[in-house]
C-alpha cells in the first residue's frame, strides 16, 4: 500500500507517529511523510537539521517531504504563525512536491493545531485517495481548556472548521472512548469513528537497561518522576504545591525529565519556593533514553489541569508508564484516571488537587517495595491486554486496507 502520512510534527521531534511510520515500512508499505521543519519544543529549528537537512529526508525507509514553516518561537504570535505557515506551506508546497505521485490512502496525525489536517483534506481530494485522521487533540475544546481563545465567535468559527475537516474524513480514529462521542456530535451518523489509543514504543521496557547517569544517586531516596512535555496543560503549579507540602520528607525527590513552554517558569518557581534539591529538572533527552531514566523512578507521575476536555483524554504517557511496570501516581480526572485505577496500577486523585497528590505520594512512599512492584505489574498486564503495539497497528493496517478497497481508484 502506498501511504501518505501528514503530520506537522515528525522525527527528530519525539511523537508516536515516528514509531507508527517505522512499523508500517517494516510491514512492507511504501510510506511518504509530509511534515514541517523540526522546531518542537525548543521553538527554533533543530540544529542538526539546520546543518544537514538531507540527513533527515529518510526515516527507517520512509521518504520524508518537508514543507518550509516558521519556527514556533516563544510568543503566542509566533506560535500562531507557526500553525498558519504549516497548513499553507504543506497545502501548496507539499502538494507541488508530491506531484505525479499516487497514494492508496492519506493518514493524518492530528495533534495541535487542527489546521494541520487541512493539507491532508486537500491532498486527499486532489489525489482521490481516502483519508483517515487520528484525533489526538480535541478542538476547539482544547483551546477553551488552556484559555487560548475566549471569544465565542472565534470558538464557533474553529468549531465549524473542525466539522468541515471531520466531514471530509473517510475514517476518524479517536485516542480515547470519550473522544468518540464528542467527534460524533460534529459528524452525525454518516462518518465512521473508531477508538484507537496510543501505545508505548517497543523499547519502553526497563529490563536490562542501564540507569541514566544524569540522575544522581541518593541513598534511600524515593523518586517521583515526571517525563514528557512541561506545559500549562500539565498543571505544574499543583505539582510544585504538592512538592512543597512534602518538603519535610527528606527522602522524597521529584525528578522532571522533559522540556516545554512552562519549563522556564518551573525553574524560577523551584528557586522561589526553595525547592532546589527536592524538585530536580533534568532536561530533555531522546525518547529511546527514557527507560534509563525510568530505572531511577519509584513511581511515575502524570497530571493534567482540571478541565472537562482533559478529563476526556488518555495522556500518551500513560501507556508508556504502564509498559514499564512501575506504579503510577496520577493527578487527573476522567478516562486517564479510570485506566489507572481500574487495574490498580497506581493511585489517582482529582485534577488540581495538590493536597491529594501529596497524600498519594506519601502512601506510595510508605508502601513496601513488594506491594509497589505488584501494583506496577498489574499495570504492565493491563498494557499487554489493551494497548499492545502489535494488536493496535494490526487493527489500523486492516482499516487502511479496507479504505483502499472500498474507495474508487485514485489518480496521481
Amino acid at each position: 500500500m502506498r501511504l501518505l502520512v501528514v503530520s506537522q510534527y515528525f522525527w527528530p521531534e519525539n511523537f508516536r507517529i515516528n514509531d507508527l511510520v517505522a512499523e508500517m515500512v517494516v510491514r512492507g508499505h511504501d510510506v511518504t511523510v509530509l511534515t514541517g521543519i523540526p522546531n518542537y519544543p525548543e521553538g527554533v529549528v533543530n540544529s542538526e537539521f539546520r546543518d544537514n537537512p538531507l540527513k533527515f529526508s529518510n526515516w527507517c525507509g520512509a521518504r520524508v517531504v518537508r514543507a518550509p514553516i516558521l519556527a514556533r518561537g516563544k510568543s503566542s504570535w509566533r506560535l500562531l504563525l507557526n500553525y498558519l505557515s504549516f497548513f499553507l506551506s504543506a497545502s501548496l508546497v507539499g502538494l507541488w512536491r508530491l506531484r505525479g505521485q499516487h497514494f492508496d490512502a492519506v493518514f493524518v496525525c492530528q495533534l495541535s493545531p487542527v489546521t494541520s489536517a487541512i493539507p491532508g483534506v486537500l491532498i486527499s481530494a486532489v489525489k482521490r485517495a481516502p483519508m483517515a485522521m487520528w484525533v489526538l487533540d480535541l478542538w476547539p475544546e482544547s483551546l477553551t481548556a488552556v484559555g487560548v481563545i475566549r471569544s465565542k465567535w472565534l470558538l464557533a468559527f474553529v468549531g465549524g472548521l473542525v466539522s468541515f475537516i471531520y466531514r471530509h474524513c473517510d475514517l476518524i480514529l479517536a485516542q480515547s472512548n470519550s473522544f468518540v462521542d464528542a467527534i460524533k456530535l460534529r459528524t452525525g451518523n454518516d462518518k465512521r469513528v473508531e477508538f484507537f489509543p496510543s501505545w508505548a514504543e517497543p523499547f519502553f521496557s526497563i529490563e536490562k537497561v542501564e540507569a541514566a547517569p544524569e540522575v544522581s544517586f541518593v541513598k534511600d531516596s524515593f523518586n517521583v518522576m515526571f517525563a514528557g512535555n512541561i506545559g500549562h496543560a500539565q498543571d505544574f503549579p499543583s505539582i510544585l504545591n504538592a512538592a512543597e507540602i512534602l518538603r519535610e520528607q527528606p527522602s522524597i525527590r521529584w525528578l522532571i525529565v522533559g522540556d516545554g513552554s512552562a519549563s522556564a517558569w518551573v525553574v524560577k518557581e523551584i528557586e522561589r519556593r526553595g525547592l532546589a534539591g527536592k524538585v530536580i529538572m533534568l532536561g530533555r533527552f531522546p525518547l529511546e533514553r527514557m527507560p534509563g531514566f525510568f530505572c531511577h523512578a519509584d513511581v511515575l507521575l502524570v497530571s493534567l489541569k482540571d478541565e472537562p476536555t482533559f478529563a476526556m483524554t488518555i495522556p500518551g504517557k500513560v501507556q508508556s508508564y504502564l509498559a514499564t511496570g512501575i506504579p503510577i501516581v496520577a493527578m487527573l480526572d476522567g478516562e486517564g484516571a479510570h485506566v489507572i485505577s481500574k487495574a490498580s496500577a497506581g493511585m489517582a486523585c482529582a485534577a488540581g488537587d495538590a493536597d491529594g497528590l501529596a497524600q498519594l505520594v506519601l502512601k506510595l512512599f510508605c508502601m513496601t517495595p513488594q506491594l509497589r512492584k505488584e501494583m506496577g505489574l498489574r499495570g504492565k498486564n493491563l498494557y499487554m491486554q489493551e494497548f499492545d503495539r502489535k494488536v493496535l497497528i494490526d487493527r489500523l493496517e486492516h482499516w487502511l486496507v479496507r479504505l483502499r478497497m472500498d474507495f474508487p481508484k485514485g489518480i496521481a
